[in-house]
């Protein structure tokens, strides 16, 4: 007997430095109460959901740099969300930026929840491949300064079970690699929730730009094809601060087929009901791990050539 999730992608518009936390949160709300209408039970949120793109500014007081940060979850202002939620019945998976005390210091992570719904917190996630660069590079247009403002994820890429499944989540960059996919596919993973905020200009390697939308929708269908999982990616679109940023929030099938999209650039709901069994014939065929996958040659391929990461 299948197992059927109704998912929504709550693709987020622009969310300028002017715009507050209670801002945010009652558009957070609205897409609640339409995705409610549409019988869904779980909606997925961009990453860095509550503030506009921070990293994009290089800034050196450290307090108006954690102004950006939660402190705790819930906190005062994201409170109405978790209890409209819980109100509504309905999950949702929220993407943020996490100071955190831990072993006697301040952390700050690039972070992902999840939240049940009774409104429990069953999973968390913290970015790990972070992009961009540390110091200053004042001949950007912008900047793009993750590996300034977070530390590395430090909780690898657990999987949930929640929502009658078993949940994933990876943030943004995490989609490019394949062992993000892959790790948690090795846990039998059956939908993974990604959020991402893309710029269209790679200021690096401006040649990219044109293939942006490719890129994204190639990254997520491989992954979701690969292993077998469904995979929700949901974005924070459209000129932020003068910055055009992807939209296309989307969400892709274990096939790799793409099954919903989004329209526009603004705050819009995709959603589908999402069968968590399609991923079965995957896993037992093609992309058996058991039978057909050979991790101990890959590791003698490191051994002798060193052409590849151990």
């Amino acid at each position: 007997m299948s197992r059927f999730l109704t998912v929504g992608a709550a693709q987020m518009g622009p969310i300028q430095r002017s715009h507050t936390r209670r801002d945010v949160v009652e558009r957070l709300i609205a897409h609640l109460r339409e995705a409610k209408r549409m019988g869904c039970e779980l909606v997925v949120f961009p990453e860095l959901t509550l503030t506009t793109f921070f990293p994009r500014w290089w800034m050196t007081d450290q307090a108006e740099i954690d102004a950006f940060f939660e402190q705790e979850m819930p906190s005062n202002e994201t409170a109405p969300l978790f209890t409209e939620a819980k109100r509504l019945s309905m999950g949702f998976c929220l993407g943020y930026a996490e100071l955190a005390n831990e072993n006697g210091g301040t952390r700050r992570f690039n972070t992902s929840i999840l939240v049940e719904r009774d409104g429990r917190i069953v999973g968390k996630y913290r970015k790990v491949h972070l992009p961009g660069h540390a110091e200053h590079e004042p001949e950007r247009p912008f900047q793009h300064l993750e590996k300034r403002y977070f530390e590395v994820g430090n909780l690898g890429f657990p999987v949930f079970k929640a929502f009658g499944g078993n949940m994933g989540m990876c943030i943004c960059n995490d989609r490019r690699w394949p062992e993000t996919y892959r790790v948690m596919g090795l846990q039998n993973v059956e939908m993974v929730l990604l959020g991402y905020n893309t710029p269209l200009h790679n200021a690096p390697s401006p040649d990219h730009d044109e293939h942006s939308w490719f890129h994204n929708q190639l990254s997520m269908q491989a992954g979701a094809y690969q292993n077998g999982t469904w995979v929700v990616g949901v974005a924070k679109g459209g000129n932020e601060e003068g910055v055009p940023s992807l939209a296309d929030s989307m969400i892709v099938a274990p096939s790799g087929k793409v099954v919903a999209r989004a329209g526009g650039e603004g705050d819009e709901l995709i959603v589908h009901r999402c069968d968590l069994d399609a991923g079965q014939s995957y896993k037992r065929t093609t992309f058996n791990f058991a039978m057909h996958r050979q991790p101990d040659q890959y590791r003698l391929i490191v051994e002798r050539t060193g052409a590849m990461d151990p």
